[in-house]
């Protein structure tokens, strides 16, 4: 076992679990007993992230829970990082002992009234114009600007660049 996987903290390792159960057996494992108990009792919006050899390979999440808990929305969400991410293939199973796995616990949404009120390490940004949404997580590499992640932010949710748009920003808790 690699020294990353033995570093990894419940939320990352549920992550995983699902994951390669998922890949291997095309079913979602039972919620496992054991884990830290704020996993089975808080609800979030979660955004699980996989990456292979350091690029990204799939990042699916949720702003609002739509579980029951954090476990339960770790674990759909890694099924539909994995298998579901329109830009990627569905991971098959040589690929899971070269990926990496993040899983982001997203704070309550903010409304921001100016740019000025952002922070790209810090805040995680919602963009909205009508019914169009895109979201960027925070402290993100490549991303170092607070325009930077809006403008991508835009571009993921179809807004063009010209475009006026209602900003929430959002903290994260990072688990690796």
């Amino acid at each position: 076992m690699s020294r990353q996987r033995n570093q990894e903290d419940d939320y990352v390792k549920l992550a995983r679990h699902t994951i390669e159960t998922y890949v291997r057996t095309g079913r979602k494992p039972e919620l496992p007993e054991g884990l830290s108990g704020e996993i089975y009792k808080e609800r979030a919006g979660v955004f699980v992230s996989i990456k292979e050899d350091g690029m990204l390979r799939g990042c699916i999440g949720t702003l609002q829970p739509v579980q029951a808990s954090v476990a339960e929305e770790i674990m759909s969400n890694a099924v539909s990082a994995s298998t579901r991410d329109p830009r990627f293939a569905p991971v098959r199973e040589e690929e899971l002992e070269r990926l990496s796995i993040s899983v982001d616990v997203l704070g309550e949404m903010e409304p921001v009234r100016s740019v000025d009120m952002l922070d790209a390490n810090r805040y995680g940004v919602v963009v909205t114009k009508g019914r169009r949404r895109g979201l960027l997580l925070p402290n993100l590499e490549g991303v170092d600007t607070v325009e930077e992640q809006i403008a991508i932010a835009k571009q993921k949710a179809g807004i063009g660049e010209a475009e006026q748009v209602e900003l929430e920003r959002f903290e994260v808790v990072r688990h690796y």
